[in-house]
């Protein structure tokens, strides 16, 4: 079961998707989780607590925390049958839920009683045994942000102009800022610079474009995605994901933005 939906009117400034998720797996092998340019909030209801691979170890983080905006994909063990649920987070959601600039959380995670102290003890408890989970994350969440601040003006002209395809140079100049201060105050908010937001929000779309047009060539996903040639495109996903477009193919993920590692037992070649 995987369920997702949009958050109330209420919350929506904060949380852009909720998601439940009780997937039976394989436990034991390593997957790529790649990077989409969103900060992340998830909690582990059951099962085995959320086990990263950095530098080659295992790394135990509990069974709640935070994912920063990344600018690479990072390795996961796939724990075999877990209940999880969690929420992709809007821009500048970072100081309204964990009172820090998404810039300080960026390319790690961050267990969440690191951020919520000992009020973070017990969430996962509370959650599992409610009647409607996702319901109570959900009235959580609105209960940490009671006081909802609009996105800073200069980063929500930016990503305005960056799905219309604008320049940095051009964001800049309509923001009245420095190059060095627009690049700060959209730090704050999303975590990452604008030029890698931007390389992310593209490669996010040539994945999607992957997994959803099977059938068409490597070529013809790098142009629907606003790459320049295939080049660029492959360039990216080695860089973003840690394998080729094709291998990526190859792999064909059920979820698209978790592919098994390559030497990974589940790893097609």
């Amino acid at each position: 079961m995987f369920v997702q939906r949009r958050p109330r009117a209420a919350l929506s400034p904060l949380v852009k998707t909720l998601w439940i998720s009780d997937q039976p797996t394989s436990a034991g092998a390593v997957e790529h989780v790649l990077p989409s340019g969103a900060m992340h909030l998830a909690i582990r209801l059951s099962g085995a607590p959320v086990r990263l691979i950095e530098r080659g170890a295992a790394v135990d983080m509990g069974f709640a925390l935070v994912g920063g905006a990344r600018s690479s994909f990072y390795a996961k063990e796939v724990s075999g049958a877990a209940c999880t649920l969690g929420a992709v987070l809007q821009p500048g959601a970072s100081v309204a839920l964990f009172g820090v600039p998404a810039s300080e959380l960026a390319e790690r995670h961050t267990r969440l009683e690191d951020l919520w102290g000992p009020s973070a003890r017990g969430v996962r408890e509370r959650l599992a045994d409610a009647v409607d989970p996702l319901g109570a994350f959900e009235a959580m969440l609105m209960e940490r942000a009671p006081r909802i601040r609009g996105l800073h003006p200069a980063v929500a002209m930016a990503l305005e102009g960056l799905h219309g395809a604008a320049g940095i140079g051009e964001l800049v100049e309509w923001s009245g800022y420095s190059h060095r201060r627009f690049n700060a105050i959209f730090r704050d908010a999303m975590g990452l610079t604008p030029k890698l937001y931007s390389r992310l929000r593209r490669f996010d779309l040539a994945v999607e474009t992957l997994a959803s047009r099977t059938g068409s060539a490597l070529a013809d996903v790098a142009a629907l995605a606003g790459y320049s040639d295939q080049a660029h495109l492959n360039r990216d996903f080695v860089e973003f994901a840690g394998v080729t477009p094709g291998e990526y193919r190859r792999i064909a993920p059920r979820n698209a933005r978790h592919v098994a590692a390559p030497g990974s037992n589940s790893f097609k070649t």
